[in-house]
Protein backbone atom coordinates (compact mmCIF):
# COMPACT_ATOMS: atom_id res chain seq x y z
CA UNK A 1 0.00 0.00 0.00
CA UNK A 2 1.21 3.26 -0.75
CA UNK A 3 2.55 5.31 2.17
CA UNK A 4 0.70 8.85 0.24
CA UNK A 5 -2.13 10.35 2.54
CA UNK A 6 -5.61 9.85 1.29
CA UNK A 7 -8.37 11.65 2.89
CA UNK A 8 -11.93 12.10 1.48
CA UNK A 9 -15.10 13.94 1.95
CA UNK A 10 -18.10 12.21 1.51
CA UNK A 11 -21.48 14.12 1.33
CA UNK A 12 -24.54 13.06 0.32
CA UNK A 13 -26.77 15.12 -2.22
CA UNK A 14 -29.26 15.58 -0.13
CA UNK A 15 -29.66 19.30 0.36
CA UNK A 16 -27.40 22.40 1.40
CA UNK A 17 -24.73 21.57 2.24
CA UNK A 18 -24.11 22.67 6.62
CA UNK A 19 -21.35 24.11 8.00
CA UNK A 20 -20.60 21.30 9.68
CA UNK A 21 -20.03 19.21 6.79
CA UNK A 22 -17.66 22.15 5.10
CA UNK A 23 -15.60 22.02 8.40
CA UNK A 24 -15.41 18.58 8.02
CA UNK A 25 -14.16 18.88 4.09
CA UNK A 26 -11.88 21.75 5.83
CA UNK A 27 -10.29 19.42 8.36
CA UNK A 28 -9.79 17.04 5.61
CA UNK A 29 -8.22 19.21 3.31
CA UNK A 30 -5.83 20.84 6.05
CA UNK A 31 -4.44 17.38 7.19
CA UNK A 32 -3.97 16.02 3.57
CA UNK A 33 -2.26 19.31 2.97
CA UNK A 34 -0.17 19.54 5.69
CA UNK A 35 1.26 16.06 4.94
CA UNK A 36 1.57 16.17 1.66
CA UNK A 37 -1.02 14.25 0.55
CA UNK A 38 -4.32 13.70 -1.20
CA UNK A 39 -7.82 15.20 -0.67
CA UNK A 40 -10.85 13.19 -2.41
CA UNK A 41 -14.06 14.21 -2.44
CA UNK A 42 -16.40 11.41 -3.55
CA UNK A 43 -19.96 12.23 -3.48
CA UNK A 44 -22.69 8.92 -1.70
CA UNK A 45 -25.65 9.27 -3.65
CA UNK A 46 -26.75 5.51 -2.95
CA UNK A 47 -29.92 6.58 -1.34
CA UNK A 48 -31.78 7.63 -4.12
CA UNK A 49 -35.21 8.28 -2.28
CA UNK A 50 -33.27 11.46 -0.72
CA UNK A 51 -31.67 12.56 -3.65
CA UNK A 52 -31.93 16.54 -3.91
CA UNK A 53 -31.34 18.11 -7.79
CA UNK A 54 -28.98 20.87 -7.42
CA UNK A 55 -27.14 19.49 -4.52
CA UNK A 56 -24.08 18.13 -5.91
CA UNK A 57 -23.43 21.55 -8.11
CA UNK A 58 -24.28 23.37 -4.47
CA UNK A 59 -21.72 20.85 -2.81
CA UNK A 60 -19.05 21.67 -5.59
CA UNK A 61 -20.20 25.60 -5.93
CA UNK A 62 -19.49 25.93 -1.66
CA UNK A 63 -16.11 24.55 -1.98
CA UNK A 64 -14.70 26.50 -5.08
CA UNK A 65 -16.32 29.30 -3.25
CA UNK A 66 -13.58 28.82 0.02
CA UNK A 67 -10.93 27.24 -2.16
CA UNK A 68 -11.12 24.07 -0.84
CA UNK A 69 -10.38 22.08 -3.93
CA UNK A 70 -10.35 18.38 -4.05
CA UNK A 71 -7.15 16.53 -6.08
CA UNK A 72 -9.56 13.96 -6.84
CA UNK A 73 -13.45 14.33 -7.89
CA UNK A 74 -15.94 13.74 -9.85
CA UNK A 75 -15.50 17.07 -11.99
CA UNK A 76 -11.87 16.16 -11.68
CA UNK A 77 -11.51 12.59 -11.78
CA UNK A 78 -7.81 10.27 -10.68
CA UNK A 79 -7.45 6.77 -11.34
CA UNK A 80 -9.40 5.53 -8.96
CA UNK A 81 -13.30 6.36 -9.79
CA UNK A 82 -16.14 6.46 -10.45
CA UNK A 83 -16.54 9.63 -7.67
CA UNK A 84 -20.09 8.78 -7.22
CA UNK A 85 -21.50 5.81 -5.55
CA UNK A 86 -24.27 5.12 -7.69
CA UNK A 87 -21.95 5.22 -10.68
CA UNK A 88 -20.44 1.78 -8.69
CA UNK A 89 -23.31 0.43 -8.08
CA UNK A 90 -22.41 -2.61 -9.80
CA UNK A 91 -19.56 -3.61 -7.71
CA UNK A 92 -21.06 -3.28 -4.27
CA UNK A 93 -23.11 -6.18 -4.52
CA UNK A 94 -19.82 -9.02 -4.56
CA UNK A 95 -18.58 -7.58 -1.84
CA UNK A 96 -22.04 -8.53 0.17
CA UNK A 97 -22.04 -11.80 -1.42
CA UNK A 98 -18.56 -12.13 -0.54
CA UNK A 99 -19.38 -11.59 2.98
CA UNK A 100 -22.37 -14.16 2.37
CA UNK A 101 -19.92 -16.64 1.00
CA UNK A 102 -17.61 -16.33 4.44
CA UNK A 103 -20.07 -16.44 7.01
CA UNK A 104 -19.91 -12.51 8.19
CA UNK A 105 -23.51 -11.93 6.86
CA UNK A 106 -26.68 -13.59 5.68
CA UNK A 107 -29.62 -13.09 3.67
CA UNK A 108 -33.02 -11.24 5.32
CA UNK A 109 -36.23 -12.02 3.83
CA UNK A 110 -38.74 -10.36 6.43
CA UNK A 111 -41.24 -7.88 4.91
CA UNK A 112 -41.73 -4.30 6.71
CA UNK A 113 -44.89 -5.99 8.78
CA UNK A 114 -42.65 -9.01 10.23
CA UNK A 115 -39.75 -6.11 11.09
CA UNK A 116 -42.77 -4.29 13.13
CA UNK A 117 -44.18 -7.37 14.57
CA UNK A 118 -40.85 -8.03 16.05
CA UNK A 119 -39.94 -4.58 17.31
CA UNK A 120 -43.46 -4.34 19.02
CA UNK A 121 -42.67 -7.81 20.88
CA UNK A 122 -39.56 -6.61 22.18
CA UNK A 123 -40.88 -3.51 23.22
CA UNK A 124 -43.75 -5.33 25.27
CA UNK A 125 -41.00 -7.60 26.82
CA UNK A 126 -39.50 -3.73 27.77
CA UNK A 127 -36.38 -4.58 25.56
CA UNK A 128 -34.80 -1.31 25.66
CA UNK A 129 -33.68 -0.93 22.55
CA UNK A 130 -35.07 -3.42 20.05
CA UNK A 131 -33.23 -4.42 16.94
CA UNK A 132 -32.30 -6.89 14.52
CA UNK A 133 -29.47 -8.64 16.22
CA UNK A 134 -27.18 -11.65 17.51
CA UNK A 135 -30.76 -13.18 19.62
CA UNK A 136 -33.53 -12.00 17.80
CA UNK A 137 -32.49 -13.06 14.34
CA UNK A 138 -32.52 -16.78 15.14
CA UNK A 139 -36.55 -16.08 15.23
CA UNK A 140 -36.51 -14.16 12.00
CA UNK A 141 -36.70 -15.41 8.41
CA UNK A 142 -33.26 -15.32 6.75
CA UNK A 143 -30.91 -17.46 5.52
CA UNK A 144 -29.36 -18.42 9.34
CA UNK A 145 -33.15 -20.19 10.18
CA UNK A 146 -34.08 -21.57 6.51
CA UNK A 147 -32.67 -24.23 4.99
CA UNK A 148 -30.24 -24.17 2.41
CA UNK A 149 -32.89 -25.36 -0.14
CA UNK A 150 -35.54 -22.86 0.76
CA UNK A 151 -33.17 -19.85 0.55
CA UNK A 152 -32.03 -20.92 -2.97
CA UNK A 153 -36.05 -20.84 -4.06
CA UNK A 154 -36.47 -17.58 -2.10
CA UNK A 155 -33.82 -16.08 -4.08
CA UNK A 156 -34.97 -17.88 -7.38
CA UNK A 157 -37.66 -16.45 -7.16
CA UNK A 158 -37.02 -12.93 -7.21
CA UNK A 159 -38.61 -12.79 -3.24
CA UNK A 160 -37.12 -9.72 -2.10
CA UNK A 161 -34.49 -9.53 0.56
CA UNK A 162 -31.79 -7.70 2.05
CA UNK A 163 -28.32 -8.81 3.10
CA UNK A 164 -27.55 -7.77 6.83
CA UNK A 165 -24.03 -8.39 8.09
CA UNK A 166 -23.83 -10.84 10.77
CA UNK A 167 -22.23 -9.54 14.36
CA UNK A 168 -20.92 -11.42 16.37
CA UNK A 169 -22.24 -12.35 20.19
CA UNK A 170 -19.45 -11.91 21.95
CA UNK A 171 -16.93 -9.72 21.29
CA UNK A 172 -15.07 -6.59 22.35
CA UNK A 173 -14.24 -4.37 19.20
CA UNK A 174 -11.26 -1.99 19.93
CA UNK A 175 -10.90 1.25 17.97
CA UNK A 176 -8.44 4.09 18.23
CA UNK A 177 -9.59 7.60 17.75
CA UNK A 178 -7.15 10.37 16.54
CA UNK A 179 -9.14 12.83 18.69
CA UNK A 180 -10.44 10.25 21.35
CA UNK A 181 -8.06 7.95 22.35
CA UNK A 182 -9.12 4.03 22.74
CA UNK A 183 -13.06 3.47 21.87
CA UNK A 184 -14.26 0.11 22.95
CA UNK A 185 -17.91 -1.57 22.11
CA UNK A 186 -18.88 -4.89 22.82
CA UNK A 187 -21.05 -6.51 20.12
CA UNK A 188 -24.05 -7.34 22.39
CA UNK A 189 -24.86 -3.60 21.73
CA UNK A 190 -24.58 -3.87 17.77
CA UNK A 191 -27.55 -4.73 15.50
CA UNK A 192 -27.36 -6.66 11.78
CA UNK A 193 -27.29 -3.70 9.84
CA UNK A 194 -28.39 -3.86 6.56
CA UNK A 195 -25.35 -4.25 3.94
CA UNK A 196 -27.51 -4.44 0.38
CA UNK A 197 -31.33 -2.74 0.07
CA UNK A 198 -33.86 -4.63 -1.30
CA UNK A 199 -33.54 -2.33 -4.39
CA UNK A 200 -30.14 -3.36 -5.21
CA UNK A 201 -28.23 -0.46 -3.60
CA UNK A 202 -25.49 -0.54 -0.96
CA UNK A 203 -25.95 1.43 2.35
CA UNK A 204 -23.66 3.78 3.66
CA UNK A 205 -21.45 1.03 6.01
CA UNK A 206 -20.86 -1.09 3.03
CA UNK A 207 -20.64 1.26 0.82
CA UNK A 208 -18.11 3.63 2.44
CA UNK A 209 -15.72 0.52 4.04
CA UNK A 210 -15.73 -0.72 0.13
CA UNK A 211 -14.96 3.29 -1.43
CA UNK A 212 -12.70 3.78 1.19
CA UNK A 213 -10.46 0.36 0.81
CA UNK A 214 -10.44 1.11 -3.05
CA UNK A 215 -9.49 4.43 -3.09
CA UNK A 216 -6.50 3.96 -0.88
CA UNK A 217 -8.04 6.01 2.16
CA UNK A 218 -5.57 6.17 4.59
CA UNK A 219 -7.60 8.52 7.21
CA UNK A 220 -11.07 8.85 7.94
CA UNK A 221 -11.59 12.39 9.39
CA UNK A 222 -15.68 12.53 9.65
CA UNK A 223 -18.58 14.14 12.31
CA UNK A 224 -19.35 12.54 15.32
CA UNK A 225 -22.46 11.26 14.36
CA UNK A 226 -20.66 8.17 12.58
CA UNK A 227 -18.71 7.30 16.18
CA UNK A 228 -21.56 4.86 16.80
CA UNK A 229 -20.92 3.48 13.52
CA UNK A 230 -16.99 2.93 13.65
CA UNK A 231 -17.20 -0.57 15.63
CA UNK A 232 -19.62 -1.96 12.92
CA UNK A 233 -16.45 -0.42 10.32
CA UNK A 234 -14.11 -2.12 11.72
CA UNK A 235 -15.58 -5.13 12.03
CA UNK A 236 -16.34 -5.27 8.12
CA UNK A 237 -12.81 -4.37 7.48
CA UNK A 238 -11.71 -7.77 9.16
CA UNK A 239 -14.17 -9.56 7.74
CA UNK A 240 -13.45 -8.36 4.44
CA UNK A 241 -9.61 -9.07 5.42
CA UNK A 242 -8.55 -5.30 5.16
CA UNK A 243 -7.45 -4.82 8.58
CA UNK A 244 -3.88 -4.08 7.83
CA UNK A 245 -4.83 -1.24 5.21
CA UNK A 246 -7.91 -0.12 7.76
CA UNK A 247 -7.67 3.54 7.67
CA UNK A 248 -6.97 5.59 11.25
CA UNK A 249 -10.37 7.33 12.30
CA UNK A 250 -10.81 10.44 13.74
CA UNK A 251 -14.43 11.54 14.70
CA UNK A 252 -14.98 15.34 15.12
CA UNK A 253 -16.89 17.28 17.84
CA UNK A 254 -20.40 18.27 16.85
CA UNK A 255 -20.84 21.98 15.94
CA UNK A 256 -23.36 22.96 19.15
CA UNK A 257 -26.52 25.84 19.13
CA UNK A 258 -24.94 29.14 20.43
CA UNK A 259 -26.28 28.29 23.66
CA UNK A 260 -24.60 24.87 23.72
CA UNK A 261 -27.61 22.68 24.38
CA UNK A 262 -27.81 20.41 21.12
CA UNK A 263 -26.55 20.18 17.70
CA UNK A 264 -27.12 23.40 15.57
CA UNK A 265 -29.80 23.39 13.23
CA UNK A 266 -31.07 25.29 9.94
CA UNK A 267 -34.00 25.97 12.20
CA UNK A 268 -31.47 27.64 15.09
CA UNK A 269 -29.96 29.60 12.35
CA UNK A 270 -33.33 30.94 11.53
CA UNK A 271 -34.97 31.54 14.65
CA UNK A 272 -31.31 33.16 15.24
CA UNK A 273 -31.09 35.28 12.50
CA UNK A 274 -28.37 34.05 10.68
CA UNK A 275 -27.20 31.25 8.41
CA UNK A 276 -26.38 27.25 8.47
CA UNK A 277 -25.20 26.96 4.96
CA UNK A 278 -22.70 28.68 3.28
CA UNK A 279 -24.62 29.98 0.09
CA UNK A 280 -28.24 30.90 -0.67
CA UNK A 281 -30.34 27.77 -1.42
CA UNK A 282 -33.35 27.08 -3.03
CA UNK A 283 -34.75 23.79 -3.70
CA UNK A 284 -37.27 24.53 -6.96
CA UNK A 285 -39.17 21.29 -6.61
CA UNK A 286 -40.44 22.10 -2.99
CA UNK A 287 -39.65 25.79 -2.92
CA UNK A 288 -37.60 25.24 0.22
CA UNK A 289 -35.00 28.11 0.55
CA UNK A 290 -31.89 28.91 3.22
CA UNK A 291 -29.49 31.79 3.63
CA UNK A 292 -26.03 31.67 2.63
CA UNK A 293 -22.97 32.68 4.67
CA UNK A 294 -21.79 34.15 1.33
CA UNK A 295 -24.61 36.47 0.32
CA UNK A 296 -24.80 37.89 3.66
CA UNK A 297 -21.45 39.56 3.19
CA UNK A 298 -18.89 36.93 4.65
CA UNK A 299 -15.89 36.72 2.90
CA UNK A 300 -14.31 33.36 2.39
CA UNK A 301 -11.04 33.55 4.00
CA UNK A 302 -12.52 35.04 6.93
CA UNK A 303 -15.17 32.47 7.17
CA UNK A 304 -12.24 30.07 6.71
CA UNK A 305 -10.54 31.13 9.60
CA UNK A 306 -13.89 31.39 11.56
CA UNK A 307 -14.82 27.53 10.63
CA UNK A 308 -10.90 26.30 11.96
CA UNK A 309 -11.84 27.21 14.79
CA UNK A 310 -14.96 25.50 15.74
CA UNK A 311 -13.20 22.64 17.47
CA UNK A 312 -9.44 23.31 16.82
CA UNK A 313 -6.83 25.54 18.22
CA UNK A 314 -2.89 26.55 17.10
CA UNK A 315 -2.02 26.36 20.96
CA UNK A 316 -1.36 29.85 21.20
CA UNK A 317 -2.78 33.62 20.86
CA UNK A 318 -3.06 34.12 16.88
CA UNK A 319 -6.26 33.90 15.75
CA UNK A 320 -6.30 35.14 12.32
CA UNK A 321 -4.55 32.87 10.04
CA UNK A 322 -4.58 32.47 6.09
CA UNK A 323 -5.28 29.01 4.33
CA UNK A 324 -1.52 28.78 3.69
CA UNK A 325 -0.88 29.47 7.54
CA UNK A 326 -3.78 26.95 8.81
CA UNK A 327 -2.02 24.56 7.01
CA UNK A 328 1.06 24.64 8.54
CA UNK A 329 -0.65 24.71 11.96
CA UNK A 330 -2.93 22.05 11.90
CA UNK A 331 -2.47 19.26 13.56
CA UNK A 332 -5.62 16.39 14.55
CA UNK A 333 -4.39 16.53 18.17
CA UNK A 334 -5.47 20.17 18.70
CA UNK A 335 -8.68 19.39 17.88
CA UNK A 336 -10.81 18.92 21.52
CA UNK A 337 -13.00 16.29 22.24
CA UNK A 338 -16.25 18.08 23.16
CA UNK A 339 -18.82 19.94 21.28
CA UNK A 340 -18.13 23.59 20.27
CA UNK A 341 -20.60 26.62 20.32
CA UNK A 342 -21.41 28.26 17.37
CA UNK A 343 -20.53 31.90 17.85
CA UNK A 344 -22.07 34.06 14.83
CA UNK A 345 -20.53 37.37 16.65
CA UNK A 346 -17.00 35.96 16.64
CA UNK A 347 -18.17 35.15 12.70
CA UNK A 348 -18.93 38.54 12.42
CA UNK A 349 -15.37 39.51 13.93
CA UNK A 350 -13.68 37.54 11.77
CA UNK A 351 -15.37 39.38 8.69
CA UNK A 352 -14.09 42.68 10.45
CA UNK A 353 -10.79 41.80 10.48
CA UNK A 354 -10.45 40.82 6.99
CA UNK A 355 -12.08 43.39 5.41
CA UNK A 356 -9.72 46.14 7.44
CA UNK A 357 -6.78 44.31 6.14
CA UNK A 358 -8.17 44.72 2.34
CA UNK A 359 -6.65 47.00 0.34
CA UNK A 360 -9.13 50.71 -0.08
CA UNK A 361 -9.07 49.59 -3.98
CA UNK A 362 -10.39 46.10 -3.57
CA UNK A 363 -13.24 47.22 -1.15
CA UNK A 364 -13.99 50.06 -3.70
CA UNK A 365 -14.99 47.28 -5.87
CA UNK A 366 -17.57 46.53 -3.83
CA UNK A 367 -18.91 50.15 -3.57
CA UNK A 368 -18.83 50.88 -7.34
CA UNK A 369 -21.15 47.90 -7.82
CA UNK A 370 -23.98 48.89 -5.46
CA UNK A 371 -23.80 52.11 -6.38
CA UNK A 372 -24.31 51.09 -9.77
CA UNK A 373 -27.40 48.31 -9.00
CA UNK A 374 -28.89 51.29 -7.27
CA UNK A 375 -28.76 53.47 -10.23
CA UNK A 376 -25.77 55.71 -9.48
CA UNK A 377 -22.24 56.00 -10.71
CA UNK A 378 -19.52 56.58 -9.37
CA UNK A 379 -15.53 56.59 -10.09
CA UNK A 380 -12.73 54.15 -8.41
CA UNK A 381 -11.94 57.51 -6.42
CA UNK A 382 -14.53 58.10 -4.75
CA UNK A 383 -15.61 54.70 -4.25
CA UNK A 384 -11.99 54.14 -2.32
CA UNK A 385 -12.53 57.26 -0.15
CA UNK A 386 -15.68 56.20 0.92
CA UNK A 387 -13.89 52.86 2.25
CA UNK A 388 -11.17 54.90 3.76
CA UNK A 389 -13.42 56.55 6.04
CA UNK A 390 -15.57 53.50 6.71
CA UNK A 391 -14.03 50.95 6.68
CA UNK A 392 -13.16 50.86 10.56
CA UNK A 393 -16.76 50.91 11.14
CA UNK A 394 -18.08 48.05 9.00
CA UNK A 395 -18.54 44.09 9.36
CA UNK A 396 -19.98 43.34 5.36
CA UNK A 397 -19.20 44.81 2.02
CA UNK A 398 -22.63 45.79 1.35
CA UNK A 399 -22.84 48.36 4.58
CA UNK A 400 -20.39 50.57 2.01
CA UNK A 401 -23.10 51.47 0.35
CA UNK A 402 -26.11 50.90 2.35
CA UNK A 403 -25.02 52.91 5.48
CA UNK A 404 -22.74 55.35 4.15
CA UNK A 405 -24.29 56.10 0.75
CA UNK A 406 -24.74 59.84 2.01
CA UNK A 407 -20.96 60.42 1.23
CA UNK A 408 -21.85 60.33 -2.43
CA UNK A 409 -25.54 61.39 -2.70
CA UNK A 410 -27.27 64.73 -0.99
CA UNK A 411 -29.80 64.17 1.60
CA UNK A 412 -33.49 64.35 0.76
CA UNK A 413 -34.82 63.44 4.46
CA UNK A 414 -33.58 63.87 7.91
CA UNK A 415 -33.21 62.17 11.02
CA UNK A 416 -36.51 63.65 12.76
CA UNK A 417 -35.07 62.82 16.21
CA UNK A 418 -32.20 64.44 15.52
CA UNK A 419 -33.61 67.42 14.25
CA UNK A 420 -36.23 68.17 17.13
CA UNK A 421 -33.63 68.57 19.60
CA UNK A 422 -30.51 69.99 17.65
CA UNK A 423 -32.03 71.82 14.88
CA UNK A 424 -32.51 75.45 16.56
CA UNK A 425 -31.48 79.27 16.07
CA UNK A 426 -27.55 78.51 16.63
CA UNK A 427 -27.76 75.99 14.00
CA UNK A 428 -29.15 78.05 11.66
CA UNK A 429 -26.86 80.92 12.39
CA UNK A 430 -23.46 78.79 12.40
CA UNK A 431 -24.36 77.33 9.30
CA UNK A 432 -25.76 80.54 7.06
CA UNK A 433 -22.42 82.11 8.05
CA UNK A 434 -20.33 78.57 7.28
CA UNK A 435 -21.87 78.48 3.48
CA UNK A 436 -21.50 81.77 2.84
CA UNK A 437 -17.55 81.23 3.93
CA UNK A 438 -17.14 78.19 1.83
CA UNK A 439 -19.05 80.47 -1.24
CA UNK A 440 -15.61 82.74 -0.72
CA UNK A 441 -13.29 79.89 0.00
CA UNK A 442 -10.64 79.16 -3.11
CA UNK A 443 -7.61 77.19 -2.27
CA UNK A 444 -6.95 73.91 -0.41
CA UNK A 445 -9.86 71.98 1.46
CA UNK A 446 -8.91 69.30 3.70
CA UNK A 447 -10.34 68.24 6.98
CA UNK A 448 -8.10 70.35 8.70
CA UNK A 449 -9.36 73.91 6.78
CA UNK A 450 -12.85 73.10 7.39
CA UNK A 451 -12.75 72.45 10.78
CA UNK A 452 -11.15 75.80 11.01
CA UNK A 453 -13.51 77.83 9.07
CA UNK A 454 -16.58 76.08 10.52
CA UNK A 455 -14.74 77.08 14.33
CA UNK A 456 -14.07 80.56 12.67
CA UNK A 457 -18.26 80.50 11.56
CA UNK A 458 -19.17 79.81 15.44
CA UNK A 459 -17.06 82.59 16.62
CA UNK A 460 -18.27 85.28 14.72
CA UNK A 461 -21.92 84.16 15.75
CA UNK A 462 -20.35 83.46 18.90
CA UNK A 463 -21.75 80.17 19.82
CA UNK A 464 -20.14 77.42 20.60
CA UNK A 465 -19.34 75.15 18.31
CA UNK A 466 -19.59 71.96 20.19
CA UNK A 467 -23.46 72.91 20.56
CA UNK A 468 -24.27 72.67 17.23
CA UNK A 469 -21.95 69.92 16.17
CA UNK A 470 -24.49 67.38 15.43
CA UNK A 471 -27.14 69.46 13.66
CA UNK A 472 -24.25 70.49 11.53
CA UNK A 473 -23.92 66.97 10.65
CA UNK A 474 -27.76 66.43 9.70
CA UNK A 475 -27.62 69.07 7.18
CA UNK A 476 -24.78 67.69 5.20
CA UNK A 477 -25.18 63.87 6.05
CA UNK A 478 -29.18 63.40 6.77
CA UNK A 479 -28.39 61.19 10.12
CA UNK A 480 -26.89 62.18 13.88
CA UNK A 481 -23.50 59.88 14.22
CA UNK A 482 -21.17 58.65 11.32
CA UNK A 483 -17.28 58.72 10.59
CA UNK A 484 -15.20 61.50 10.54
CA UNK A 485 -17.38 64.94 9.63
CA UNK A 486 -14.51 66.74 8.23
CA UNK A 487 -13.30 64.32 6.12
CA UNK A 488 -16.41 64.08 4.64
CA UNK A 489 -16.51 67.90 4.09
CA UNK A 490 -13.16 67.53 2.27
CA UNK A 491 -13.83 64.52 0.19
CA UNK A 492 -17.40 66.45 -0.99
CA UNK A 493 -16.04 70.24 -1.59
CA UNK A 494 -16.82 73.74 -0.76
CA UNK A 495 -19.80 73.76 -3.69
CA UNK A 496 -21.58 70.82 -2.78
CA UNK A 497 -21.27 71.20 1.25
CA UNK A 498 -22.57 74.96 0.85
CA UNK A 499 -25.49 73.41 -1.56
CA UNK A 500 -26.44 70.61 1.31
CA UNK A 501 -26.44 73.31 4.19
CA UNK A 502 -28.85 75.42 2.32
CA UNK A 503 -30.65 72.46 1.13
CA UNK A 504 -31.13 71.84 5.35
CA UNK A 505 -31.89 75.30 5.75
CA UNK A 506 -34.75 75.83 3.17
CA UNK A 507 -36.02 72.43 4.52
CA UNK A 508 -35.79 72.01 8.11
CA UNK A 509 -38.18 73.55 10.58
CA UNK A 510 -36.92 74.87 13.99
CA UNK A 511 -37.04 72.32 16.70
CA UNK A 512 -39.99 73.60 19.07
Amino acid sequence: MSTEVRVRFAPSPTGPLHIGGVRTALYNYLFAKKLGGKFLLRIEDTDQTRFVPGAEEYIKESLEWLGINPDESPWNPGTVGPYRQSERKPDYMQYALDLVEKGHAYYAFDTSEELEAMRERLTAARVVQPQYNSITRTQMKNSLTLSEEEVKERLASGEPYVIRVKIPRKEEVRLNDMIRGWVMVHTSTLDDKVLMKSDGMPTYHLANIVDDHLMGITHVIRGEEWLPSAPLHVLLYKFFGWEDTMPQFAHLPLLLKPDGNGKLSKRDGDKLGFPVFPLNWENKATGETAAGFREQGYLPDAFLNFLAFLGWNPGNDQEIFSKEELVEAFSVERIGKSGTKFDIAKAKWYNEQYLRSKPDSELADFVVADAKSSGTEISQELAENVVRLTKERVTFPSEFWKDYHYIVIAPETFDEQVASKKWNEDAVKVLTHYAGVLDMHSGTFDAETAKTLLGESAEAEEIKLGKVMQAVRLAVTGVGGGPDLMEIFAILGTAEVAKRIRFALDTLPLAG
